[in-house]
């Protein structure tokens, strides 16, 4: 018989315990940039809310114990000498626990109840559970106790300010003391009653997680380490459909950036595309499922709210060039039309309400929406025309045109291709300037004498993202574009501002960091325009960053140190799709002989 894999073991101060499908997780991280001493349970239900503190105890004096945290996919573990507690998902909504010679408190991370916030607590006399109600998730949380006792309760039934918890034991002289259920609730349920035994719970998830990995990464090779622990943070960030989010959903993650946002969702869909492809098209899909009248699509949507106050860049078409060539089966002619149907009304929002009277160019409305939020392009003014937007615009449209083509609407593909010439035409006689591209305040007229206020240009990455076109552009601007690129590579990667810039920062946000979005486009628009010695060191570079430095939100482009959230899904989405590439470059020259020089 074959042992069950056990998966990457990661350590929880980065990487949040979860599973597949489900809303909550465990974590010190309680808030932005705010860690908790002891383990959390989240719910990400309504946001980010920090619901119960598990705390292991001395059985006998109820004093802390200072616990060491072990994590695989398949369980949590709290180890000390005195003993052990285990963890596992029994289902998405649903966590086992067992403890041998220690004890664990269970205590509401609300103090204070009032009639607007805070956590409920009482015990359940229809079964004898303990049940958690929490304002804030509009959950219940019930802790079913399936063998030991319940040695402690303080708070029960309490109003205002209370402690409110209770303790789990066991009874002396068993080999595993103490077992109990977690579950999160909407409303109501019948007693919880264990199926199976904590091993049989834990083998199961492992099972799954090995699936999972062998379906998303089966081309993994030792020279791809981390690509284990980028598929658990993409299958652990995975939640079943709930409020607005009407299929499964991968969150960009379970610390505080628990949304989706309309272009984050396009890299987890592309690294999803080859093993789990009806996973990806949910991907792809989720924002245009809030498309408006407009055509516009949200800035982003989580379980509890869909924003529209921004946008962002139109990458969907490059996305669906991408992710139709991965996906193993020819999508249907139905599918085929659904998306360009999308893909049209979001393209005629660009061109219909963001283009100014006489303009040929559309615009961005502030740094937001770009994605490069706060990016030094945008530090003149923020109601500007660019020419990354204009780029993907002009993919986008190529992209239409394909579609329309393999559609049999003809005139439409020839009205979408033209539509394409014309846009990186006006692209080129307005914003190139020979050395790179300009930036034009989008109230400015580009076809009288231009103001020099009017344009400027800076040592944003940004401004050489029109690389995206690849063979699109004329050879002189992509090798010009190559260039300027080879500037902001450092010993980890793609700095989104130069190094050697006067606004650059090391933690600056997109004023510095290295990203993974901007990191993926730019490599793969260097190789298609034929800059693939570029394209392989870039993505070498970024791969080896990932795994020293882990998927966080950015990196510290002069130290390669992890920023921000620090697991982040793009960012492992953009190393599987990396190192899947840089797996086939291997295997095409081993099979070719090439010289035995394998590629970067």
């Amino acid at each position: 018989m074959t042992e069950t894999r056990t998966g990457p073991a990661f350590p929880v101060d980065e990487i949040p315990f979860s599973t597949y499908g489900s809303w909550f997780c465990f974590s010190r991280v309680v808030a932005q940039h705010a860690r908790a001493q002891d383990l959390h349970l989240i719910s990400h239900q309504t946001g980010l809310h920090p619901v119960l503190c598990l705390v292991p105890v001395d059985s006998a004096t109820g004093t802390r114990l200072g616990a060491t945290v072990l994590a695989t996919p398949g369980m949590l573990s709290w180890e000390h000498p005195a003993g052990r507690i285990d963890l596992a998902y029994q289902s998405p909504d649903t966590v086992r626990l067992r403890g041998t010679g220690t004890a664990l408190r269970i205590e509401s991370a609300a103090p204070q109840l009032t009639p607007f916030g805070g956590t409920y607590f009482y015990r359940d006399p229809v079964d004898g559970s303990y049940v958690f109600t929490s304002y804030e998730t509009g959950r219940r949380y019930r802790v079913t106790l399936l063998r030991g006792r319940v040695e402690e309760v303080l708070g029960a039934q309490a109003l205002g300010g209370a402690d409110r918890q209770l303790v789990l034991a066991g009874e002396a002289g068993t080999e595993e003391d103490w077992e109990a259920a977690i579950e999160e609730l909407d409303n109501t349920r019948a007693p919880f009653t264990a199926a199976s035994e904590f091993d049989a719970v834990v083998a199961a998830v492992r099972e799954s997680f090995a699936a999972f990995v062998d379906e998303v990464a089966p081309w993994r090779l030792p020279d791809t380490p981390a690509a284990e622990l980028a598929a658990y943070v993409l299958w652990s960030a995975t939640v079943r459909p709930a409020g607005f989010l009407a299929r499964p959903g991968v969150l960009m993650s379970k610390h505080w950036m628990d949304k989706v946002w309309s272009w984050d969702h396009c890299f987890n869909a592309l690294a999803l595309a080859g093993g789990r492809p009806l996973l990806a098209l949910d991907q792809f899909s989720l924002p245009f499922d809030h498309q408006d009248e407009t055509g516009a699509l949200p800035d982003s949507v989580t379980h509890s709210e869909v924003l529209y106050n921004f946008v962002k860049p139109p990458i969907h078409g490059w996305t669906v060039h991408n992710l139709r060539r991965r996906v193993a089966e020819p999508l249907s002619h139905e599918e085929l039309a659904e998306l360009h149907d999308k893909l049209a009304r979001w393209t005629a929002f660009w061109l219909e309400h963001r283009r100014a009277p006489g303009s040929r160019l559309p615009h961005y409305q502030h740094g937001n929406d770009s994605g490069w939020d706060n990016a030094t392009i945008f530090d003149p003014a923020r109601v500007v025309v660019t020419a990354d937007l204009a780029a993907f615009l002009v993919l986008q449209l190529h992209e239409l045109a394909d579609l329309a083509t393999e559609l049999g609407r003809h005139e439409q593909a020839a009205a979408w291709r033209g539509t394409a010439a014309e846009t990186q035409t006006a692209m080129i006689e307005e914003l190139w300037n020979g050395e790179g591209f300009l930036a034009r305040a989008a109230d400015a007229d580009a076809d009288a004498d231009t103001d020099a206020d009017d344009t400027w240009t800076s040592r944003s990455l940004l401004q050489l993202m029109p690389i995206v076109l690849g063979d699109h552009l004329p050879e002189e601007v992509s090798t010009v574009l190559a260039r300027r690129i080879e500037e902001h590579l450092t010993a980890y990667g793609l700095a989104t501002e130069a190094p050697d810039s006067p606004h650059y920062q090391d933690d600056g946000y997109w004023r510095g960091p290295i990203w993974a979005p901007s990191t993926v486009l730019i490599e793969d628009g260097l190789r298609r325009a034929g800059q693939v010695e570029l394209a392989d060191e870039i993505s070498a570079r970024f791969r080896a960053l990932c795994e020293t430095s882990g998927f966080a939100e950015n990196f510290d482009a002069r130290t390669g140190a992890g920023l921000r959230d620090r697991a982040y899904t793009w960012t492992a989405a953009a190393y599987l799709l990396l190192a899947e590439a840089h797996a086939g470059r291997r295997e095409l020259a081993l099979l070719t002989d090439l010289g035995g020089t394998l590629p970067r």
